[in-house]
């Protein structure tokens, strides 16, 4: 939760919804921690929704990014789920937060809807973006 507080993009989950997605086991989630030396600097949430997963949170210290992390733990995630045939990965993103649009651009999700007001604190748009896995 600390290190999701710290971003101001990240999901800002409750501790609770954190609890409910480490230790309840439906529907099925995947949680990945990257940590250097002790302290977690990133870690990713998904879930699976049949044969798709949806991308819930993932969040990479502000010291930390630019070196790769977030390609790391994004290529695990998505190396797991291709051996269980998933068929594609989705995830909404804050329609101004250009860092993560590129980023997952660059991995090749597709721009696939929007959702209105679908954030809050404050109030903005998501943008929809997919993955459609071999």
């Amino acid at each position: 939760m600390a290190l999701a507080s710290e971003s101001g993009t990240a999901a800002q989950w409750s501790r609770e919804q954190y609890q409910q997605a480490v230790l309840v086991p439906q529907p099925r989630r995947l949680t990945l921690v990257f940590e250097e030396q002790t302290t977690v600097v990133a870690f990713l949430i998904a879930r699976a929704v049949e044969r798709e997963w949806e991308l819930e949170n993932i969040v990479v210290a502000d010291e930390t990014r630019r070196r790769g992390i977030g390609s790391r733990i994004l290529n695990e995630f998505l190396d797991r789920v291709r051996r269980e045939a998933a068929e594609a990965v989705f995830l909404e993103v804050r329609e101004s937060n250009h860092a993560a649009r590129s980023f997952y651009r660059k991995w090749a999700f597709v721009e696939s809807g929007h959702r209105s007001n679908y954030y809050t604190y404050p109030a903005e748009d998501a943008v929809v973006y997919r993955l459609y896995l071999p």
